[in-house]
């Protein structure tokens, strides 16, 4: 039973984690493209459906958080009126994606470890 908490606690974690790791990339992606006004308002918004989409992906197949994840970004900023080439923001796009789940899933091989599973 003790496991079954640690591992709830420890996934709730994770998806915690991997969120605010896309908040953060999308925050600094919109700050270095010159973005101030709501700039926190506007990096949640984009990283809310970004979230989605890698979620999404996550259901499906593994690859598809590659896929759904870059294309609800791209979505998402073409909507906000940021001046990015659509081939530059999906690149942003895959790039926040892969950055988050590399780290997600570093944290996640530690816990499995952590617990002794590995």
């Amino acid at each position: 039973m003790f496991y079954r908490i640690v591992t709830l606690a420890g996934g709730i974690v994770l998806v915690a984690l991997l969120f605010s790791l896309i908040w953060l990339f999308c925050r600094k992606f919109l700050a270095h493209h010159g973005v101030a006004e709501d700039l926190s308002d506007r990096a949640m918004v984009l990283a809310t459906w970004t979230f989605a989409g890698v979620s999404l992906g996550l259901v499906f197949a593994v690859v598809g958080a590659f896929i759904l994840g870059p294309w609800a970004f791209y979505r998402t900023l073409r909507s906000q009126g940021v001046a990015v080439s659509d081939g530059a923001a999906i690149w942003w796009g895959f790039g926040i994606v892969s950055s988050a789940l590399a780290i997600t899933v570093t944290a996640f091989a530690a816990f499995l470890f952590a617990v002794g599973a590995i």
